[in-house]
Parts: structure tokens; C-alpha cells; sequence
């Protein structure tokens, strides 16, 4: 059934941190999407790229300085919320993450409708002390939750089973397919990409132990020696840069951060993201859409980026260098099957992952959280005042 139209001037609060990787990208393509269907759309995030790339959008962004991680200054940066909130006095709040997520629940306390989405569980990310705090705090926060949405069922499963309740929506990550197409690397940051000498390997994420670079570099002298001449390029930066660099062989090439990914997909013969954990991530559908094949680890997201007649070839068992290799090996010596994957991945994100797709979804949740006349609620004083130094 049709859902109605918000009301122009229905005021959503995005809250974002981390501001780089796959999360601020669907921050922007909801933003994007919410604009154009009537909504007031405002942003709480640190100062960075990302703050500029929503203003050119027509989106308000206001400056809130956050860690990426929890620590010290956290009751500062739930003050510096609960105070924006009564100035933006927003109809509903969306939490992007688990750093805006704890910060912004605590801030609103449920006296707002509050859709969290976590992108990937924080207790995964982290083990000990550390994970057991993460998941009690899920648990406990739910309660200030009015719809937790996830990228994926697994993504969903996995909170189920660690005791977080409430309600749930699965809304699957959407990429603009026009953008992410197959084609040539024709653009300016086509000027770093090799010219073709060898079968050319790509994989693009932030460089840390969530997306396991270390495990393909563990994989990878297997594939050379199967494949002799092939080449792996590492598109991304991050905190493990260093440490991945050293004792590299000269096969790999970091290239860093780009400004668009497109020219290395359309260039790669092969996609691979060796994830340790994920919500479902960004690149594979990407690398999908540009008609590339992907080879992925069987984490939280992962089956679900993938059309059936890739998985046999496509998904391997996480933090295993020899099935890793062996995936990257048989693709790389098959040019008939890759074009084929190829072809039948990029039909599938047309279908399943189109952003439009995506930002719709999100919208049918809002709308059945706020219904049809949603007034702006004022925050109370004492949200402000009941937050301790």
C-alpha cells in the first residue's frame, strides 16, 4: 500500500561519527533522498568533508565534535547534543553507528522517535572487557530505541541472538548504479591506475583489521605463484597502513584514499574484500555493479551482497589465507566464468541494491514512526540538565 507523503518540513536529525568509509556515504544518499522528497534534513557530525559535501546538497549540518570511540569526553559530547537537539527540535532522530548511537540515545532518551542503525555491531569490533561493556550497553539502549534498523537479516540475527530487543527493519545497503557501472577508467583519478601487465587484483576499504587486508597479504604470494605477474592494489587508508606496508611485496600497490573508487572497479578483473566482520559493506555491491566479480568472506552481510550463482565461487570462510587464495586463483585463471559472475552480479544490485531502493525503505519507516502529521517535539531542560559533568 502507498504510504502517504511526509509533511514538507518534517525535520529529521541525522547523527554521524565515524565521518569516513562506507557509513558517512549512506548518511549522504539518504540525505540526498530525503531533501528531494520534502524532508528538512540536518546533520550532527565533526567537522570534516563529509559536513561540506551535505552542505552542497541543501542539507543543515551542525558541527558536533565526537571520538570516534567512547572514552573521557563522552558527557561532553552528549551535553553538546542534548542542547542541539532543543535548538533543531527535530520530528525524529537516526543514530548512524555505535559512537553516534550511544551518544545520541543518551542524549534523547527516548522522548523522540529514534531509529539507531548500527552499520555493524560494536561488540564484534572488540573482545574482553571491552565487548562485554559494548553489548550491555546494546542491550540497555534498546530501550530508548523506537526501530533499530539493520543492513542485512544476518546483521539483524546476530542482535537477536546477543539479547537486544525492541522492534527491527532489515533495509539492505543501496549504491547509485548509474555511477557504479561497468565501463572504463576514464575519469581524473584514472591517471594512478596501472596499465594493464598482469590480471589487477583491487581491494577498497579503510585499512585496519575489520576489513582484513592482512589476511589477503597473507593470501597472496599463493596467488602469485599461480598466476605469475598478477598485481594487487589496496585502494584506501586508515590506522593499519603502516604495519600492512611493511614487508609488502612490490606486487602491491597502496594507493590510498581517492576521491572515486569507479576507475579501480572498472580496471580490476577481480574485487576481493576479506572482511573479518561486517553489516553489509559498500564495495562488494559497488564492484558488482561495475560488472566485476567479488570475492568475499562469509561474515554477518556477506551471502546477502551476493546473487545464488555467485557463492559458490565468491564466498570464503573469514580469516583463511588458503581458501582466500584459492578463490582469487580460480577466478583469476577463468576469464569466461568472471565475465559471466560479472554480468549476473551486476543484474542482481540493479534489482536488489539500487540506493532508491534503500532510501525509500528508510522512508516507510520514518513515516510509520511519525505518521502522517508529525508536530516537532521540544526537548525538555531537564534532558540538558540531567546529563552529569
Amino acid at each position: 500500500m502507498h504510504q502517504p507523503e511526509p509533511d514538507v518540513g518534517t525535520r529529521v536529525l541525522h547523527l554521524t561519527q565515524p565521518v569516513d568509509g562506507g557509513v558517512p556515504r549512506v548518511v549522504t544518499d539518504l540525505a540526498r533522498a530525503q531533501l528531494a522528497a520534502g524532508f528538512q534534513v540536518t546533520v550532527a557530525c565533526p567537522d570534516s568533508a563529509l559536513a561540506g559535501e551535505l552542505r552542497s546538497l541543501g542539507a543543515e549540518v551542525r558541527r558536533w565534535e565526537a571520538t570516534r570511540s567512547p572514552g573521557p569526553s563522552l558527557p561532553g559530547e552528549v551535553r553538546r547534543l542534548a542542547r542541539l537537539l532543543d535548538e533543531v527540535r527535530p520530528a525524529l532522530v537516526h543514530a548512524h553507528s555505535a559512537k553516534a548511537g550511544l551518544a545520541g540515545r543518551l542524549a534523547v532518551r527516548g522522548r523522540i522517535p529514534t531509529v539507531f542503525q548500527p552499520h555493524a555491531w560494536s561488540f564484534e569490533a572488540v573482545g574482553g572487557t571491552t565487548a562485554a561493556l559494548a553489548l550491555r550497553w546494546e542491550r540497555f539502549g534498546a530501550r530508548w530505541t523506537a526501530r533499530t534498523v539493520c543492513v542485512s537479516e544476518a546483521e539483524r540475527a546476530t542482535g537477536e541472538r546477543a539479547g537486544i530487543s525492541g522492534r527491527w527493519s532489515v533495509v539492505p545497503n543501496g549504491i547509485d548504479t548509474e555511477r557504479f557501472s561497468p565501463g572504463t577508467a576514464n575519469n581524473a583519478d584514472s591517471a594512478d591506475v596501472p596499465e594493464a601487465a598482469g590480471p589487477l587484483v583491487v581491494c577498497v576499504g579503510r585499512l585496519c583489521r575489520q576489513k582484513g587486508q592482512d589476511v589477503l597479504l597473507r593470501a597472496w604470494p599463493d596467488v602469485v605463484r599461480q598466476v605469475p605477474g598478477a598485481r594487487l592494489a589496496l585502494v584506501g587508508d586508515g590506522p593499519d597502513g603502516e604495519r600492512l606496508r611493511a614487508g609488502a611485496p612490490e606486487s602491491v600497490a597502496f594507493v590510498g584514499a581517492v576521491a572515486d573508487s569507479v576507475p579501480w572497479y572498472r580496471a580490476a578483473d577481480l574485487v576481493v574484500l576479506p572482511s573479518r566482520w561486517e553489516g553489509m559493506a559498500l564495495a562488494p555491491l559497488e564492484a558488482l555493479a561495475c560488472g566485476r566479480p567479488v570475492v568475499v568472506t562469509d561474515v554477518d552481510g556477506a551471502r546477502e551482497s551476493l546473487p545464488d550463482a555467485l557463492v559458490p565461487h565468491c564466498l570464503v570462510p573469514s580469516e583463511n589465507p588458503a581458501a582466500l587464495a584459492g578463490a582469487v586463483t580460480g577466478l583469476l585463471s577463468d576469464t569466461a566464468l568472471r565475465t559471466s559472475l560479472g554480468d549476473q552480479g551486476r543484474r542482481y544490485v540493479q534489482s536488489t541494491h539500487d540506493v532508491r531502493h534503500m532510501a525509500e525503505a528508510v522512508a516507510d519507516v520514518y513515516r510509520e514512526l511519525l505518521g502522517p502529521t508529525p508536530k516537532p517535539p521540544v526537548v525538555p531542560t531537564e534532558c540538558r540538565e540531567s546529563i552529569h559533568s
